[in-house]
């Protein structure tokens, strides 16, 4: 096939970034809630894998349909021309989920959806009996929305926020898609400095440091789909060809980071080095009230403890005036937090500019926002 239906799934919230992330790759994007739909070929495949820091997957979707009987979900998954996508060998589990649909029994329809596949590529490659699925993994997916069907198959494999590069992490870490939607929600710039105050693990100024300098998110992994028999290694050749290109690591960058817990701090080190940029961040163990700066126009951003990391509620509030205390001393900074305590601004002092809902898993949160007056613009000498 030379065009594909292609899907990148987000995480709620996010999908506007994925959506821009996807045009900026030259394709066509319609956002829908947790997912962007564009079409595209197999370097595309390539090429969304590599470089979407914020999607959580990018789906090739084999077939759409309404469906409202196990016969209907049957006869329409079988008319779907399996044997382009699927090898003879073919390992092909097949996940689901249904939602407000008639046919609400999701083992029933991974069956169903299933049998349907091995009768299609039973007949197409004239074998009788169960097929062996001894090959590449070829992971699917149906899944019911009010009576529509669509089934995809996954090209990732492992989520894409999985970049490689975490030696370990702390106990609630965020992830790494959600810290790069955080960076790329703000107005921080390369030429600008950048500063995480509660930094945990590393993954925020690692995921600042790797867009600062245009690497691919995805450079140093693997994909499901490069295993495949139809996806050539020279079209995964030639994708990581264009990044290493378009990479720009002599872009200098001012990146800061520091946590209270010098045991994470060690780790966030170790999580830089293992990303390639042990020496462009500069990591320090420190109580947030002890950061100052002489810089101007920098960025801030935190993932400070909260919900399910939020054992002593009135600690939090501390540390959230600790930030207003040091905000105030530091003007043309602007200041991102991510935070699920709905108080948050009356603990900063200060109401923010602009507020957005996120999801961090399945918990709701908020980014507050503080924007600094723009950096004035260095004149030119005649």
């Amino acid at each position: 096939m030379d065009k594909f239906q292609l899907v990148a799934t987000a995480a709620s919230g996010l999908e506007a970034i994925v959506g821009k992330e996807v045009r900026r790759l030259g394709y066509e994007a319609k956002v829908d809630n947790g997912k962007v739909y564009f079409e595209g070929d197999k370097l595309a495949i390539a090429r969304t894998n590599l470089w979407l820091r914020v999607a959580d997957r990018v789906k090739i979707v084999v077939g759409r349909f309404n469906a409202t009987t196990f016969d209907e979900l049957f006869e329409k998954t079988k008319a779907l021309p399996w044997e382009n996508f699927l090898p003879l060998d073919a390992n092909f589990p097949v996940a689901g989920k249904s939602v407000k649909s008639t046919l609400y029994s999701v083992p029933d329809c991974q069956a169903i959806v299933k049998k349907a596949v091995v009768n299609r590529l039973s007949d197409k490659y004239r074998r009788s009996g169960r097929l062996m699925e001894t090959g590449a993994l070829f992971k699917l997916e149906v899944a019911l929305l009010k009576d529509e069907v669509t089934i995809t198959l996954d090209t990732s494999g492992a989520g894409l926020h999985k970049r490689g590069y975490r030696t370990a992490q702390g106990a609630a870490p965020l992830k790494e898609t959600m810290a790069a939607a955080l960076v790329l929600l703000t107005n921080w710039h390369p030429d600008r400095p950048f500063y995480d105050p509660v930094c945990g693990s590393g993954t925020i100024p690692i995921e600042a440091a790797l867009i600062g300098q245009n690497i691919a998110p995805g450079f140093n992994r693997t994909f499901a789909s490069e295993k495949w028999d139809w996806m050539p290694a020279s079209i995964w050749e030639k994708a990581r060809s264009e990044a290493e290109e378009l990479a720009n690591y002599d872009q200098p960058l001012h990146i800061a980071a520091s946590d209270i817990d010098h045991r994470l701090v060690e780790i966030a080190k170790q999580n830089a080095i293992e990303a390639g940029l042990g020496d462009l961040i500069h990591f320090k163990q420190m109580q947030l009230k002890d950061f100052h700066t002489e810089d101007e126009y920098g960025v801030m951003v935190a993932n400070p403890p909260y919900g399910e990391r939020l054992e002593d509620e009135e600690a939090v509030r501390e540390l959230y005036e600790e930030m207003g205390q040091i905000f105030a001393t530091i003007p043309t900074w602007s200041f991102y937090v991510l935070t699920s305590l709905e108080t948050f601004e009356e603990a900063f002092g200060k109401k923010a500019t602009k507020k957005r809902k996120l999801y961090n898993g399945y918990l709701r949160t908020d980014l507050y926002q503080y924007w600094g007056p723009r950096p004035k613009r260095m004149e030119t000498e005649e």
